[in-house]
């Protein structure tokens, strides 16, 4: 990127592909929720309620309608009297206390009704290409009984007790793109508001969490009768939508090479672009102080007993406070001030800090970055086909530039090879097993890259140079994944992780927290190595609240009462 002379490139892949990097980014203006709340903002979108037919036992159904200016999407929300001892966030769950379906237009009551029989069965029922996302969701109990008592008793909730949690509802699972009959990604893919991705899984769980509002006051005035108010507008914004996120999520920047280096390539463009400015007007540093101030507040906000998440904390804590100290010299009325920032980042703050710096200095300029959402799709990896004329020496060339660091490592050293992903036969779901402790290898899955990589160079060597590759494909189609991912990195160079997806010490939460961050999620609180919950739409103002003025900045809070 080139500005006024000054010429900044997109950091390397070989910095930004790390895992550790990958599992420290921090929502956004590319990320999806805010271009979708940008976009029905500006669009002016409508939106109604149509139906809310749910009994004093939070028993019911409700269509939530979003129109845009050429198509209509609906919400269809069931609710559920769920039993305690059958609560669970785990994928083998087969009861939920909400489940829905994101209809195409407007459902008639025909459709209902069908829904009706299906949508609470989740993987056991079947939709139709009429429908677009299929979710279900759990309750917080504790935080839901207390919102319910007290606003059944005519009293707000505690806004401390909502930060705690963050959420009413949590989702478990929003499945799209053809999953259980529901239409395929080309059906929406030519659409204005689905060019950018997961814009419709991301209207789902708008829509979800004004269902979730409602639900409750619902429930209060059963309760409360006369008595019972509604919940203060402040404090309802406080509130997202929870959610789960496991193994299944983390094979997906892997299995997407293209699609993901899209949403990296397009956010390091953006960086990229800003760190060209060579000054910053007053308005633009103001926003940005404004915004480190609100991140401060964010974090504070920000829990997890997990210890690796608590030590990153930690530092990110301080890194803001270093970050602020910085900022107190006037380095932003310097010549190229987000450029001496972010250089200045990267011996000063953690990668958890250095992250959330390259997402702060976007904010001021939305005007030149938030076009790039558009670039973030694939509309390449369906059409890619290995170039079989190409010969033995380049595949070599590529392979050994995108993996050229597994290449150093002894890949029959158990440390490295530790481990082995599989898909389960229960739930078809994707699984991470200890290699030397469970009898799983004959199962494997390819999701291992960079060992991959090293076995088709290894393989390579015996070849003549300038033999094509689609010979050597004839005689090892074992390779043929290999190859084609290496011919794709000519197009994608942020296509590959640069670390070792199967290794010991590997951790899949930053897989799941890569992905998450490009989501918009915050507050990220993983359990386990392997699962994390995250919280979604926080702060976000409801349908009826939505405007232009307030439907982008809402994921940064803005007081700490």
């Amino acid at each position: 990127m080139t500005l006024q002379g000054r010429h900044i490139t997109r950091r390397e892949p070989a910095k930004v592909m790390r895992l550790s990097r990958l599992g420290s980014m921090h929502q956004c203006r590319l990320s999806f929720m805010r271009v979708l709340t940008r976009r029905m903002a500006s669009e002016g979108w409508q939106f109604t309620r149509p139906v809310f037919d749910v009994d004093d036992r939070g028993v019911g159904s409700a269509v939530y309608t979003a129109q845009g200016p050429h198509r209509a999407y609906s919400l269809v929300a069931f609710a559920h009297d769920l039993p305690d001892e059958k609560r669970s966030d785990r994928v083998i769950a087969e009861a939920w206390d909400a489940t829905f379906a994101l209809f195409d237009g407007v459902p008639s009551k025909e459709d209902i009704d069908r829904l009706s029989k299906n949508v609470p069965l989740q993987e056991a029922g079947r939709v139709s290409e009429s429908e677009l996302s299929l979710s279900r969701a759990n309750r917080s109990v504790r935080l839901w009984a207390h919102v319910v008592d007290s606003l059944a008793a005519g009293k707000q909730p505690n806004p401390k007790r909502i930060d705690e949690v963050g959420y009413l509802m949590r989702t478990t699972a929003v499945y799209g793109s053809g999953k259980f009959g529901a239409a395929d990604r080309d059906v929406i893919a030519d659409r204005d508001e689905a060019q950018a991705p997961f814009q419709i899984e991301m209207l789902s769980v708008y829509l979800t969490r004004t269902f979730v509002r409602d639900l409750v006051q619902h429930m209060a005035v059963a309760q409360g009768g006369n008595r019972a108010v509604p919940l203060r507008p402040d404090i309802a914004r406080r509130l997202g939508i929870g959610n789960s996120t496991g193994l299944g999520m983390a094979p997906f920047i892997i299995n997407h090479p293209i699609l993901f280096n899209n949403w990296i390539m397009a956010r390091e463009e953006a960086v990229a672009c800003v760190r060209c400015i060579p000054s910053a007007t007053k308005d633009e540093v103001n926003t940005f102080q404004d915004l480190v101030g609100r991140s401060v507040l964010s974090v504070k906000k920000w829990r997890s007993e997990h210890p690796i998440q608590v030590k990153k904390l930690g530092a990110l804590n301080k890194d803001l406070q270093t970050l602020v100290a910085y900022l107190a010299g006037d380095v932003l009325k310097q010549i190229h001030p987000w450029d001496r920032l972010v250089t200045w980042s990267e011996s000063a703050l953690s990668e958890e800090g250095q992250e959330l710096v390259a997402s702060l200095i976007l904010e001021p300029y939305g005007h030149l970055v938030d076009g790039l959402s558009n670039c973030m799709a694939d509309s390449n990896t369906d059409a890619f086909r290995i170039d079989g004329a190409m010969p033995v020496a380049a595949v070599r060339d590529l392979i050994q530039d995108k993996f050229d660091w597994a290449l150093s490592l002894d890949w029959t050293a158990r440390e490295h090879c530790a481990r082995a992903w599989y898909v389960s036969e229960e739930k078809l779901e994707p699984r991470l097993g200890e290699r030397f402790e469970e009898p799983i290898e004959e199962y494997e899955q390819p999701l291992a890259p960079a060992r991959d990589a090293v076995a088709a160079f290894a393989a390579l060597e015996k070849w003549e140079a300038d033999q094509p590759i689609a010979a050597f494909l004839l005689s090892h189609p074992e390779h043929r994944h290999t190859v084609r991912r290496a011919q794709m990195s000519r197009l994608a160079p942020y296509s590959e992780v640069q670390d070792n997806t199967i290794g010991a010490k590997t951790l899949p939460i930053d897989m799941l927290r890569a992905k998450l961050s490009f989501f918009g999620a915050t507050h990220f609180d993983p359990r386990s190595d392997r699962w994390v919950r995250i919280c979604m739409y926080a702060g976000a103002p409801y349908p009826e609240e939505l405007t232009q003025s307030n439907a982008d900045l809402w994921v940064y809070p803005e007081d700490d009462t």
